[in-house]
């Protein structure tokens, strides 16, 4: 049977009727996640879930931490190079993503600045640095004068490759002195060896440092900042004795490169609402930092001066983590 010989003309004749686009869902419209590279309890963790809940509530929706650790931070970088760019996968990233590429070349990312789209700023974390009390020195001119009178007589104490062994490198570049640096686990093992005179000197959290000043077991010479801590006022900066000097721990947000801009200036505004209040500032200040606030831009520059900042420092000590 041949089919009637009008339909088609007939269906040629319909109007075309087009649906109507399903509107895209305004971001955020579910849960985001921060991948953190430290270990939950420790002072980046903690300052990573405490800026979580205050991002929640700017910008309205679940904000969640997920802990991946391991491989020199660059476990937690490569998830979210690697994720969606869509805003719902962010990197709590921190001055390691500065030094990585000198230290440990052979880590992802690379070249941070171009594998990951900046956000925007979180926090910095200055360092104090004390002496074992039996040493004569009492003052950052004088330490340096007693180190050059006794060339590589002197250790300090560090976690290789981290802001606190590098700063105290950086130290004795600029100072024109010889120190012997000895690797240790972490902060609390450092203080006890400082304690004993096991070591000679440390730069240190000013959270962990602050109760062996006040009993006087350490004694406090300078801070790496460029300015003097509140907790700490008497205490000159390092700046202060070599102009330019600054050693600090930062963290700030990070997004997989190709994150539409919107989506980013969403996460930036509400975050810089969260650093700039003051009951966030307070509380960042009860565990050593201090609340940063600043965009894509700032966070570009703070990258790029720590890159390279730290990659001569690393490169003129001849620092191997192999």
């Amino acid at each position: 049977m041949h089919p009637h010989p009008g339909r088609r003309a007939v269906f040629a004749a319909l109007p075309l009727i087009t649906l109507p686009a399903r509107a895209q869902d305004a971001f955020p419209s579910r849960p985001i996640t921060i991948i953190n590279a430290y270990a939950a309890g420790g002072q980046t963790d903690i300052a990573a879930r405490l800026t979580a809940d205050r991002l929640a509530t700017a910008i309205g929706q679940r904000v969640m931490v997920e802990n991946r650790v391991g491989g020199a931070t660059s476990i937690a970088s490569t998830a979210v190079m690697q994720a969606r760019p869509d805003g719902y996968t962010l990197l709590a990233g921190t001055s390691s993503l500065a030094i990585n590429p000198t230290l440990q070349p052979r880590l992802t990312p690379r070249n941070p600045q171009a594998e990951l789209a900046p956000v925007g700023m979180v926090y910095r974390g200055a360092f104090v640095l004390h002496i074992y009390p039996g040493l004569p020195a009492r003052t950052l001119p004088e330490f340096i004068a007693y180190a050059k009178a006794h060339p590589g007589a002197l250790n300090y104490g560090g976690v290789v490759g981290t802001v606190v062994h590098l700063a105290m490198e950086m130290l004795c570049q600029r100072a024109g002195i010889e120190m012997t640096a000895v690797p240790n686990r972490g902060g609390a093992e450092g203080l006890l060896d400082l304690q004993a005179g096991r070591i000679h000197c440390n730069f240190q959290s000013p959270v962990e440092a602050l109760a062996s000043l006040h009993e006087g077991r350490t004694r406090a010479l300078a801070m790496s900042s460029r300015q003097r801590l509140a907790n700490l006022p008497d205490v000159p900066t390092v700046a202060e004795t070599l102009p330019g000097f600054e050693a600090v721990l930062w963290m700030a947000l990070f997004a997989p490169i190709g994150t539409p801009e919107p989506v980013i200036s969403t996460v930036a505004g509400a975050l810089n609402s969260v650093t700039e209040s003051r009951d966030y500032q307070a509380r960042m200040a009860q565990i050593g930092l201090t609340a940063e606030s600043g965009g894509p831009s700032d966070v570009r520059t703070r990258l790029a001066a720590d890159t390279a900042n730290w990659g001569r420092v690393i490169t003129e000590a001849g620092i191997r983590t192999d």
